[in-house]
């Protein structure tokens, strides 16, 4: 008896500690889940006073051409509107990058992917090494440039690259009212050779916010759609507990499969055309991009 006391009292610490860590893992998973969310881009400007360019402040970052635009234009009709930026930060796939990002000394090694239609396709945001544009393009596109590390600030989450701030704006000709963005790999205004700096161009600095985006209906019945189709696995091996379930909850009724039909029926009085055919792309991407099956 005394031997088993001191054995438990022995042991308390580890218990404890392991119990901790566990937490502290739960935590951190917490806060570093909003890194896989997808997030719109705006800016703000740096020097706020000046009033000359107010219009850049809360503008959407948007993708056109392979590159990424400020879009300052007060007033945009539909069929001109470019695709938002809608991205989240993903691991570099290929290569020893993200190992070699470590050894430099950075927290993370990431790169950063955005959807460039509304079929949700991905690409790579990568940072031209010649140009320092902010562009976008496929990984063999994108290898060629820097791809990383992207990451974000700690607390207002606004997003950097190489560890830094260092977003430029460079006012397209013509006062189009885009804004191409750039990255001042050098910190020196962007004024190295075959840099806009250096030909006069009117360059302000920025800063970079990830911004939620709004949840409308159809993602919510999405993402229950598809929680409900993870749920299903988990349900296969469970055919006794579901039933228990079912029969201590009878306004469940019919168990997963009713679920599903609940959840079709609210989506298609809602989304009558195109529910199932967005559902479907959603999951081929997925396959395509990611291995899921």
């Amino acid at each position: 008896m005394v031997l088993g006391i001191l054995t438990a009292i022995a042991a308390a610490p580890a218990i404890v500690g392991t119990t901790e860590a566990v937490r502290q893992g739960q935590k951190n998973n917490s806060r570093e889940s909003h890194r896989g969310r997808k997030t719109n881009l705006s800016v703000t400007l740096l020097r706020r006073s000046s009033t000359r360019h107010a219009a850049l402040n809360d503008a959407l970052v948007v993708l056109k051409d392979n590159k990424l635009y400020v879009d300052a234009r007060p007033d945009v009709l539909d069929d001109e509107r470019h695709h938002p930026v809608t991205g989240y930060f993903l691991p570099w796939p290929h290569g020893t990058l993200a190992e070699e990002w470590r050894q430099l000394g950075f927290a993370r090694g990431e790169g950063y992917v955005t959807t460039i239609n509304d079929e949700n396709f991905l690409n790579w945001v990568y940072i031209d090494s010649v140009t320092h544009e902010v562009k976008y393009g496929v990984r063999a596109e994108a290898e060629r440039h820097k791809v990383g590390p992207w990451d974000c600030t700690k607390v207002e989450k606004r997003l950097t690259f190489d560890g830094w701030e260092g977003f430029m704006g460079v006012e397209e000709e013509g006062g189009s009212g885009l804004w191409g963005l750039h990255f001042d790999c050098g910190d020196d205004g962007l004024r190295s050779d075959g840099q806009p700096g250096k030909e006069g161009k009117m360059i302000v600095q920025l800063e970079v916010w990830r911004k939620e985006i709004r949840r409308e209906r159809v993602d919510a019945v999405t993402e229950r759609f598809e929680r409900l189709g993870v749920r299903e696995g988990h349900e296969e091996g469970r055919e006794d507990e579901a039933k228990d379930e079912a029969e201590e909850k009878p306004a469940v009724v019919g168990g997963f499969e009713s679920r599903l039909q609940i959840q079709r029926s609210v989506a298609e009085q809602t989304y009558v055309d195109d529910f199932e055919t967005r559902l479907q792309q959603q999951r081929e991407i997925g396959k395509n991009m990611f291995g899921k099956t």
